[in-house]
């Protein structure tokens, strides 16, 4: 299957930080991905760093070209095309790598950590409260982008980690994140 991309990179704004603009940008396409019910799109981030941590202002999707043009079809970019330059879906070229882009969930809540060890271990409250102090928080030292739940409202960072792999993986489908912890995506 000859796969395609549409490159969006986000034009300098003096009002809203780059951070910002791709976080309302992702959680834009989010939303498109999941009316699509997609699971053959996939996002990468050709910014990404671990030092200084961030994700850069450009984001790819990548899929077939028939799945890009349904996405491009939804008014899925609607309010932000002032902010962004979006540019016409090309192949990928022969030469990419390939890399495993996840989403990476920190064990920082210590009062679910405590609710967890009461409900598998039988322990109260009092109990569970000395096993797990409040500085058990795991800390993730990776780039984030800030979303809002759509069921609870609640807002979180979604981490995100990138693999380099030695050969083109493609099991499996990618979520409506457009991420998988075991399908590949193109890096170029």
């Amino acid at each position: 299957m000859s796969l395609h991309y549409i490159d969006i990179h986000l034009r300098p704004d003096p009002e809203f930080p780059a951070h910002q603009l791709l976080s309302a940008l992702y959680a834009k396409l989010h939303r498109a991905l999941v009316e699509l019910n997609a699971t053959t799109l996939c996002v990468s981030f050709p910014g990404y760093a671990l030092r200084p941590i961030g994700l850069g202002s450009h984001l790819r999707i990548i899929g077939p070209t028939s799945d890009l043009a349904a996405l491009m079809a939804l008014p899925w970019l609607a309010g932000m095309r002032d902010h962004l330059q979006v540019l016409p879906a090309l192949p990928v070229p022969d030469t990419a790598t390939h890399r495993r882009l996840m989403r990476v969930q920190a064990k920082s809540n210590p009062e679910r950590l405590r609710r967890r060890q009461m409900k598998r271990h039988g322990i109260s409250a009092e109990e569970a409260q000395s096993r797990v102090s409040d500085s058990a928080a795991e800390q993730l030292r990776l780039p984030f982008l800030q979303m809002r739940s759509a069921s609870t409202g609640q807002s979180f960072r979604l981490f995100l980690s990138m693999v380099e792999v030695p050969s083109a993986l493609n099991e499996g489908e990618f979520n409506s994140f457009g991420l998988s912890a075991s399908r590949t995506a193109p890096w170029f």
